[in-house]
């Protein structure tokens, strides 16, 4: 009794050390497997009922194209610290493709190395520039493990989480759907940032479900990581610049972003105008190098008009949402051009 006993703790040590963590599909034909560092095997699997369709030995298999040894319908990836990822295919002896099985490595959190870079305690930077439903998300990546996205879900939390995610065959364009949200996303040319959309999402609506955005990236050496965020769009709102023209020698007026949601009178925004005596012709960008020597904060549904004082060389000009707490947009300046050196200077700026 003591021997059969014995017997099955070594069979289950055994086990347990040729077997990875855990392991799920990410998508089809993509397997994650966790590993915590130790020695382990995954087994992947050809064809579901190869005796129905050619013979076990006729069956080999490739790894990055690379031929194995190995012949039959299983196949054993080995697994050591956070090697054995890759693109497995196997094939029939005349060569043609059976199936494939793309392998990627998560590490446990104890042996992670980030792919990306925390940026302002966070890895993700979301943020909107409007209630019409659009958002986008950017990212760092580690100087030594340049990536690229392998999965996107976007998702509005439900306690009935029923989201479908699928993807174009160039993996830069997803789509995840439910009976609660629709969201379109994309990833662009620079490969950190996407841009997403939730079609259903209506703008005059109160938001009362959050957003849960995850994305999934991986190095070209098979290791996956990923990373979410939680939020609603009014946690994450930005407006862009205001649009700021000088009407003549003592007025200046500026209008609400053309990205901005309308109608204005149901979204209305804030205003905050600096103005500055010194122009300081060799800054970039008045509104942060220098120190405003008149502020004052407007509300408006239409556009605004100020008389600048007679002393005022350069005036800048920010918009918050007025009805939350969202972050201020990024400064739009003018220089006034009061002087003969400054009088050619261009009237519109952005």
């Amino acid at each position: 009794m003591k021997l059969f006993v014995f017997s099955v703790v070594c069979a289950l040590l055994q086990v347990s050390h040729q077997n990875p963590m855990s392991h799920w599909t990410l998508m089809p034909h993509v397997l994650v497997v966790e590993v915590d560092g130790t020695v382990g095997q995954q087994p992947l699997s050809c064809l579901e009922l190869p005796e129905d369709l050619i013979r076990n030995e006729d069956i080999f298999w490739r790894k990055n194209g690379e031929e194995e040894e190995h012949r039959g319908n299983t196949y054993l990836v080995q697994l050591e610290e956070s090697l054995g990822g890759g693109n497995y295919t196997c094939h029939h002896k005349d060569g043609s493709l059976l199936n494939y099985t793309v392998v990627l490595i998560q590490e446990d959190d104890t042996n992670r190395r980030r792919i990306l870079v925390k940026n302002d305690q966070d890895y993700l930077k979301c943020s909107t520039q409007n209630y019409n439903g659009e958002f986008h998300c950017s990212w760092t990546w580690h100087s030594s493990r340049i990536g690229k996205v392998a999965f996107i879900k976007a998702r509005r939390v439900t306690g009935n989480d029923g989201t479908q995610c699928s993807a174009e065959a160039s993996g830069q364009r997803w789509m995840c759907s439910s009976s609660q949200s629709n969201f379109k996303c994309s990833v662009d040319n620079s490969g950190n940032r996407i841009l997403c959309v939730d079609e259903q999402h209506c703008p005059y609506a109160e938001e009362t479900q959050h957003i849960h955005f995850t994305v999934y990236v991986r190095t070209e050496h098979f290791l996956v990581e990923n990373y979410s965020k939680f939020f609603y769009l009014s946690e994450i709102l930005k407006p862009d610049k205001v649009r700021i023209r000088k009407v003549n020698t003592t007025m200046i007026e500026w209008s609400y972003p053309s990205s901005w949601s309308s109608p204005y009178s149901y979204f209305p925004l804030t205003f905050q105008i600096a103005q500055f005596r010194r122009g300081c012709r060799r800054c970039d960008n008045p509104c942060t190098d220098l120190k405003a020597t008149k502020t004052l904060t407007v509300d408006s549904t239409d556009i605004c008009h100020l008389e600048v004082k007679h002393k005022a060389q350069a005036v800048c000009v920010r918009a918050k949402d007025a009805l939350c707490d969202s972050q201020w947009s990024e400064w739009s300046h003018i220089r006034l051009g009061r002087n003969k050196k400054n009088k050619n200077k261009k009237k519109y700026h952005q």
